[in-house]
């Protein structure tokens, strides 16, 4: 089977009749830690994965850019630098493109186009972020092909304004930031305050496994949004911008003026926040029996307090925890409603948490989880053909 690069490279070649300049890649995401804590102003714990999107590119003199990809090969998208139209309301491909550089024109930066043919093989809908990852390597093929000089973070910054101001949605950094400055075999401490990260190890003795649970989130955006303005809500009602300085023991002294739900709402970011970091720290010692715990506190958490989780989630997490006992962690990881469990787990255990999963959720649920084995992959790249 060729690789995403012999077929971005073919795709391009059929389409426009002629080469490439370069193609460029940027990876999907798993997130270890830290749900819900971004848009909070608190910490996240990504991974890039070994699933990418591939962009051939080839730059042009004038505003043009024109796109093609293999998702749609019949869908041709041609649109001018600055010109992209009114704000973006669906999730077609194109606007995760369009979105970028209407977000450089905002920013008063210019740039020629491109024309360019993309390919992936990211899981679509699995929470592995493959709409981030367009988006970090079409603004890094354009980045490098117009030599805009802009940093990895800036390209980050970019993608998630544009995806913001031209198609209306509520997303933190955490997605761009960690494919554009992800390192291998490293996750990322991101926080989200003032987006400082640091590089943590994630040690060789541990498999990153993500299994979807083949239960799709819908209205994901609105869940999203009423979860925002819970949180909101309570920060307000301290008379704070955010989450992020409030201490547990702060929230219990106002629990009687809360509602229950908000109470929850408030504990989940603010235990999450301190998981996060406790996690970080736990890699670093490759402390396993420590991070499990963090790892099913984190869960347990999600289900119970922030309401994210569902029972197909909850087998998956049960399942795996059973083989693994506190040789590994597993929790439900992304927006939640739907979609994924990570686990890491001691390498010799991989096989009989896939064993495990295959048998008994089918047996449990009548549906077929999808099971990837992954590593954590390094940030978005060139690579010349």
């Amino acid at each position: 089977m060729s690789s995403p690069v012999q077929r971005a490279t073919k795709l391009f070649v059929r389409t426009f009749g002629t080469t490439a300049d370069a193609c460029y890649q940027a990876p999907g995401r798993i997130n270890l830690m830290g749900e819900h804590t971004d848009y909070n102003e608190g910490f996240v714990l990504p991974a890039a994965i070994n699933f990418r999107v591939v962009i051939a590119a080839k730059r042009r003199d004038d505003k043009v850019f024109r796109a093609v990809t293999d998702i749609a090969p019949d869908e041709f998208i041609e649109w001018n630098f600055g010109d992209e139209g009114v704000q973006a309301t669906g999730v077609c491909w194109a606007n995760y493109l369009k979105c970028f550089t209407s977000a450089l024109a905002q920013s008063g930066l210019e740039a020629n186009g491109l024309d360019i043919a993309i390919v992936s093989d990211i899981p679509i809908e699995s929470g592995f972020s493959s709409s981030s990852a367009l988006e970090i390597a079409f603004g890094s093929a354009l980045n490098d092909a117009h030599q805009l000089h802009l940093s990895p973070l800036a390209v980050a910054q970019i993608a998630q304004r544009g995806e913001y101001n031209y198609m209306g949605r509520t997303c933190g950094m955490k997605d761009q930031m960690i494919s554009a400055l992800a390192e291998q075999n490293q996750a990322l401490l991101i926080d989200c305050l003032d987006l400082d990260y640091e590089a943590v190890a994630i040690p060789e003795s541990l498999s990153l496994i993500i299994i979807h649970s083949g239960k799709y989130a819908c209205e994901v955006q609105q869940k999203y949004q009423q979860r925002k303005h819970e949180c909101q809500q309570v920060a307000e009602h301290l008379g704070l911008e955010s989450l992020r300085h409030v201490k547990l023991n702060q929230l219990h002294e106002i629990e009687a003026e809360l509602s229950t739900q908000l109470y929850r709402r408030a504990k989940h970011v603010i235990t999450e926040n301190r998981r996060t970091q406790n996690a970080a720290r736990a890699l670093e010692q490759c402390n396993i029996k420590k991070l499990s715990s963090l790892m099913a506190e984190s869960h347990q958490s999600m289900r119970d307090d922030f309401e994210m989780s569902i029972p197909e989630l909850d087998k998956l997490v049960d399942i795996v925890k059973a083989c693994i006992g506190e040789r590994g962690g597993v929790r439900l990881t992304g927006s939640g409603f739907g979609g994924s469990v990570v686990a890491l787990v001691e390498h010799e255990l991989t096989d009989d948490v896939v064993y495990a999963v295959e048998s008994e959720y089918l047996k449990a649920t009548g549906i077929e989880a999808q099971v990837y084995l992954c590593s954590a992959a390094s940030a978005a790249s060139r690579i010349d053909t």
